[in-house]
């Protein structure tokens, strides 16, 4: 007898339908799976034989065979346990399949018929819903998640034989609901806050431009100057992920199995602070078995890359493309992935070997040589993608000793929030969010500017030695820096502003 369960699969951060055929007929008892699976499908063989002798059902003693289709990709994981085994238990006539046309099934078997939970429930649902099917059943650790979604009956299943239940009474339980809306918070619970940092007011207030416009920002100072404190707190003055934001964050988490049990969804900007010794893969994606990387899971939020000049300089160079376009494409023979990168990168970085090139009072030990070298780990492409460029100065000792009151995260993210809305409203009608996503067109049509800012821009050029890029940014940055003062037109203060934090790496690096 043939059975049809309708189950899916993740291909990058976007789910497909698989269709899980099983056939059961008359021959000597055996059973295989086909449509190219991986080892971890073929071992449910065996998991789903003592889930279903377990549950008290009967295991036919037949010639099985399970295809999963379409059988031109590779299927991945332990999700198609459960359809496997319903699957055989309809086509050997124990349950009832007249539900199954409508609905969508994964979860993985324990040897006692408990369903486990898996990874990427959230793109299978969204996936399920946008493929009409109007039920689906998850693993009850999965419920939250799969319930934000809108448009699908989501069911939860702890048992294989609730799973078997429920397909004999669609009508025995009730489907799990959850509106997102009611789950983002108005203030974000961050622990981090900016009221905690001592003196660093120029540092603070880079920052805020960067969080207004969404630049990259460098911060260049000695150890202990407080580089790490301050990009730790970076997501606390960004703006409140939206719930559009929510769910394409937590869709990347979820793929990647990396979304705490029982949560629905994402409610905080992501932040990423990966270790200097990370792979190239492990920061922008890939692998044999492509997954995203580090720029992926700090989508909407912020990487964080401590001692820049310490990372492999491939795997800097190869965020260049990520930086720019927000994507990373992972090509393949087999198929071409995209998942998205849209984050603010913060980095820190020392200014030479020992840390104390330029400080006022420790001696630096590194010869020039030494110092240029070590600057020069970063190269030029790379340097010209960071908006902002920041000497963090060690603190006074008045500065250490008496704690000042300082302005909180909530404040500044005000300050930010009412940049950002001004952003939104000018670039409505474009495929951008905020000012650092502008291109070149977008500036030409979005930052006028009046004879003394051209020929301020003119003398900063030609004293710097500007690239293109880089008169971008500037044009960018200044564009965030009105948008944070409330003014319509870029002024020669506005860009001056922004020259200032263009010109650190002139000074800095050798």
């Amino acid at each position: 007898m043939l059975a049809y369960v309708r189950s899916s699969a993740v291909l990058g951060i976007n789910a497909y339908q698989v269709v899980v055929e099983t056939d059961i007929s008359t021959s000597i008892p055996s059973w295989a799976i086909v449509g190219l699976p991986d080892a971890a499908v073929q071992e449910s063989r065996e998991r789903v034989r003592s889930a279903i002798r377990n549950t008290g059902f009967e295991f036919p003693q037949r010639r099985i065979t399970i295809n999963l289709a379409p059988a031109d990709i590779r299927k991945e994981g332990p999700s198609f346990d459960l359809p496997i085994a319903l699957g055989i238990l309809i086509g050997s006539g124990q349950v009832n399949g007249d539900a199954l046309p409508d609905t969508l099934i994964v979860g993985e078997l324990s040897l006692d018929g408990a369903v486990r939970g898996v990874a990427g429930v959230l793109p299978i649902a969204l996936a399920a819903r946008d493929a009409g099917m109007r039920r689906i059943l998850v693993p009850e650790a999965n419920t939250r998640e799969a319930a934000i979604v809108d448009g699908v009956d989501v069911f939860p299943v702890a048992t294989l034989a609730q799973a078997a239940q429920l397909l004999n009474d669609p009508g025995s339980a009730e489907p799990a609901r959850l509106d997102p809306a009611d789950l983002m918070p108005e203030r974000p619970p961050y622990e981090a806050d900016f009221s905690d940092v001592k003196g660093q007011t120029h540092v603070k207030r880079a920052l805020e431009v960067a969080a207004a416009g969404g630049h990259n920002v460098l911060m260049i100072g000695p150890p202990g100057s407080g580089k790490t404190m301050l990009a730790r707190r970076m997501p606390s003055i960004l703006p409140p992920l939206s719930v559009p934001e929510a769910v394409e964050t937590t869709k990347i988490y979820s793929v990647c199995g990396l979304l705490p049990s029982g949560s629905a969804l994402i409610t905080t900007r992501p932040f990423r602070s990966p270790h200097h010794s990370l792979s190239n893969a492990a920061l922008v994606g890939g692998g044999s078995v492509p997954r995203p990387g580090e720029v992926s899971l700090a989508h909407n939020g912020v990487l964080f890359l401590d001692e820049l000049p310490e990372f492999n300089r491939d795997a800097l160079e190869v965020l260049r493309q990520p930086l720019e376009d927000r994507v990373v494409t992972i090509a393949r023979v087999q198929a071409s992935l995209q998942y998205p990168a849209s984050f603010v990168l913060a980095a820190a970085m020392n200014p030479c070997v020992c840390g104390y090139y330029g400080d006022t009072m420790r001696r630096c030990t590194c010869s020039e040589t030494m110092v240029r070298k070590y600057q020069q780990r970063i190269s030029g492409p790379l340097l010209d993608r960071i908006d902002l460029h920041i000497e963090v100065r060690r603190l006074s000792e008045d500065e250490l000793v008496h704690h000042r009151s300082s302005e909180s995260s909530a404040t500044i993210r005000d300050r930010v929030c009412a940049a950002r809305e001004r952003q939104a409203e000018r670039l409505r009608g474009r495929k951008i969010h905020c000012n650092a996503e502008m291109g070149a067109r977008d500036i030409r049509d979005l930052c006028p500017m009046g004879d003394d800012v051209r020929d301020l821009l003119r003398h900063a050029i030609q004293q710097l030695s500007l690239s293109a890029r880089a008169y971008d940014r500037i044009l960018k940055v200044a564009r965030t820096i009105a948008d944070l003062s409330g003014s319509a037109d870029i002024g020669a203060d506005h860009v001056a502003e922004a020259i200032q934090y263009r010109t650190l790496d002139r000074k800095m690096l050798l």
